[in-house]
């Protein structure tokens, strides 16, 4: 297998470019996922291709590592309480102009907000996994994103919606 052209300081990748055009969509979609902010999730996806431009990952592996690569930065933007100043400037500047059912939106937030804080909580192989498959990613894919047998992959999400589940009932009775 050649060796990727990992480019010095300053310059990119010679893969850079179709990688990016083929990934960029599902990297965003991943991290969206996670954060629920299409805008933060482009954010951790410029982050995610700056590293994969300093990386010497393959391009051929470069879907599986991306996403990862995606979550996880996601997850570590949520567990790093940066999102929450970030939510309430963005909250203040967007006020909607008709709001059909305020308190509709203000549970369905809550609750949004409640299970990404369980999320983050979870151990990181289970929450990636989790947030992989329910991205779309396939049992292969996410196998081979987590250097995972492609088997265990159903018992690693089964798993994290059990420790999820939990999560979210702990936290709601201690509240």
């Amino acid at each position: 297998m050649p060796v990727p052209d990992v480019p010095t300081r300053g310059t990119l990748r010679t893969d850079l470019d179709p990688v990016f055009r083929r990934e960029y969509q599902r990297v965003v979609a991943v991290a969206a996922r996670v954060l629920g902010s299409r805008d933060q999730a482009e954010d951790v996806a410029q982050e995610v291709f700056l590293a994969f431009n300093r990386s010497s990952v393959p391009a051929s592996e470069a879907g599986g590592w991306l996403s990862v690569a995606a979550a996880h930065t996601a997850l570590n933007l949520i567990r790093s309480g940066r999102r929450r100043a970030s939510n309430e400037e963005t909250a203040a500047a967007a006020v909607p102009p008709v709001v059909p059912d305020v308190a509709e939106d203000v549970v369905t937030l809550e609750e949004r907000s409640r299970v990404r804080a369980a999320l983050a909580r979870l151990p990181h192989k289970q929450a990636v996994a989790l947030v992989l498959r329910h991205s779309g990613l396939s049992y292969a894919e996410v196998a081979a994103a987590l250097d995972l047998s492609p088997g265990s992959v159903g018992t690693t999400v089964r798993r994290a919606e059990s420790a999820l589940r939990k999560e979210l009932t702990r936290h709601a009775s201690s509240h």
